[in-house]
């Protein structure tokens, strides 16, 4: 059974100079205590369909299409995106069922409410806690996960922890109300690699001793090989390949994970220059329909990828690819059936 279902997601950014179509069409699903990997480059649309999924999307950005069926700790399913952003139910989700780790708690924590203030408040909101069994509970989240003098840490605001104590804080403050669910963007960008570590493991074992499902959000793609069951692959927008950590690895398909995977060095191998994505990313406004990654690919079929978009087609069990050198397409979409 699966915690969450994703489907069509669409979420556009309407501004002045054209249609950014930051997440175009994706689909996902999050099964009972698995882990999920979201990787590829700075401006694919990750973080903002994380945000998505949590409603946190701000106008100009609007999700134009796409369900999200989560599976409620009762059992109960409801469709996030077909709530309304205020609704009292969304805000039960939020936290309780579904929890995010934001990629800079200094910016995601208020700087005027002290730690303990803020994580107190969201346990109040979902529990039936009150007064100094709120605090009780928070000072035990904050031990749980690694930060020393708890009870001092409680009542200290953001600036004065260290990013590892700040990302710390974030995460008992996603784990306060044991949510089914927790989106992690990013969670460990800032931190230098001794913190990363301990951040990762602490992740894994509170995921085993909560049942939770955990869905990661970065470009950490030894993060990925370590702690992740599968993966998406996203570009501009849309998943361009997904399937399992160990067939990524082993046999990746498109030839945008390709090159992704070839530009990481290799333990034990000597590497006097890594090999490197030739070409940028195209401006996200107003993109012509065509495969996006048609103008750096070495593989591009002239007339076909640069005139239509393929579909993400199943190469083999669990293991789908958008690109037409796995499709039957042999030429481009009319144009006026895309009208």
């Amino acid at each position: 059974m699966n915690r969450l279902e994703v489907r069509n997601l669409k979420t556009y950014f309407f501004l002045d100079e054209g249609i950014v179509k930051a997440v175009d069409g994706v689909d996902l699903t999050v099964g009972d205590q698995e882990t999920i990997g979201i990787i590829g480059e700075s401006g694919c649309g990750k973080s903002v369909m994380s945000q998505s999924i949590m409603r946190l999307v701000q106008p100009p950005g609007e999700i134009v299409k796409g369900t999200a069926i989560l599976e409620r700790k009762d059992g109960t399913l409801v469709d996030i995106f077909s709530l309304d952003p205020d609704a009292r139910e969304l805000r039960s989700i939020r936290g309780n069922d579904i929890a995010m780790v934001f990629q800079e708690p200094m910016t995601a924590f208020s700087p005027v409410h002290t730690i303990g203030k803020q994580i107190g408040e969201m346990v109040a909101i979902h529990t039936g806690l009150k007064g100094r069994q709120v605090r009780a509970h928070v000072v035990e989240l904050l031990n749980r996960v690694g930060i020393s003098n708890p009870n001092q840490r409680f009542d200290e605001y953001p600036h004065q922890l260290s990013g590892g104590m700040r990302q710390r804080a974030m995460i008992a403050m996603a784990l306060s109300c044991d949510p089914k669910i927790v989106l992690a963007d990013e969670p460990t960008t800032a931190l230098d690699v001794t913190i990363q570590a301990q951040i990762l493991d602490l992740m894994i074992e509170l995921q085993r001793e909560k049942n939770m499902s955990i869905v990661y959000i970065t470009h950490n793609m030894a993060l990925i090989a370590e702690m992740v069951d599968r993966v998406y692959v996203m570009y501009l927008g849309k998943v361009v390949e997904s399937t399992t950590t160990k067939r990524l690895f082993a046999d990746p398909l498109h030839p945008y994970t390709q090159k992704l995977l070839r530009s990481i060095p290799k333990p034990g191998q000597r590497v006097e220059k890594l090999e490197v994505i030739n070409g940028t990313v195209p401006t996200p406004i107003d993109l012509p329909r065509q495969c996006g990654f048609s103008s750096r690919c070495p593989h591009m079929i002239t007339g076909l990828c640069d005139k239509s978009m393929p579909d993400l087609v199943q190469q083999q069990d669990g293991h789908a690819v958008r690109c037409f050198l796995y499709s039957k397409e042999t030429e481009p979409e009319d144009e006026w059936t895309n009208i």
